[in-house]
């Protein structure tokens, strides 16, 4: 299987994403671990990407682009991936068409998890994160008045871009840029929407059966 998963931030996309690729034994390419992958390596293209974020900028599409190729190109996608977190424009969503037909292969199904924005902000403005030991809690679980991790004991905090009112500019951002990404895969037929309420059990549950299901 070579798919997309999409959908606006706190949507789950990685969770699902993970759970999708485990189940066809193809790899689960996230975006987001990739550019910390090639910062890491110290090479001229992870230096320039470093710089470009620590500019607080977002990588050009063409190095997205260059990025995405390389990973893709590896022998363990031979079989398929399933892409998260890109394409986020419709550019994007062309160099990845031209890429995939230039080694004869094209994309099967686009997943559209798709979740209302107030229940957005209550996921990503409830969460709580643990500086030291990066574990994620959200408050509706923890106890009345808990504020430390439970793993370490340190204090927990809220994410500078958990804060409501980021969350709604991402949320913005993320409406104006994907949604001629969406329009561009629903004409190429490829696009599966899944309602992505629920437990993740629950949104595991129809993303599985409508990935197999006619895109609508």
């Amino acid at each position: 299987m070579r798919v997309v998963l999409m959908g606006p931030p706190g949507a789950g996309k990685g969770t699902q994403a993970a759970r999708l690729a485990q189940t066809w034994s193809v790899p689960h390419v996230s975006t987001g671990d990739l550019l910390r992958e090639t910062v890491e390596k110290g090479t001229p293209l992870g230096r320039q990407i470093e710089e470009t974020l620590a500019a607080g900028q977002l990588v050009s599409d063409a190095l997205m682009a260059e990025i995405v190729a390389e990973r893709l190109g590896r022998p363990d996608c031979r079989p398929g991936f399933v892409l998260d977190g890109y394409p986020r424009t419709e550019r994007q969503a062309r160099d990845l068409d031209r890429l995939l037909a230039g080694s004869g292969a094209a994309l099967e199904k686009v997943i559209l998890l798709e979740v209302p924005a107030e229940i957005i902000l209550k996921r990503l403005s409830g969460r709580r994160t643990c500086p030291a030991c990066q574990a994620v809690y959200h408050v509706d679980r923890l106890p009345a008045g808990a504020a430390a991790c439970e793993r370490c004991g340190s204090a927990l905090m809220t994410r500078s871009d958990d804060r409501e009112e980021t969350v709604r500019r991402r949320l913005g951002v993320y409406s104006e840029q994907t949604q001629p990404v969406v329009e561009h895969y629903r004409r190429a037929g490829k696009l599966v929407r899944v309602d992505g309420r629920g437990s993740p059990d629950e949104v595991y549950d129809r993303v599985l059966a409508l990935s197999q299901a006619a895109p609508r």
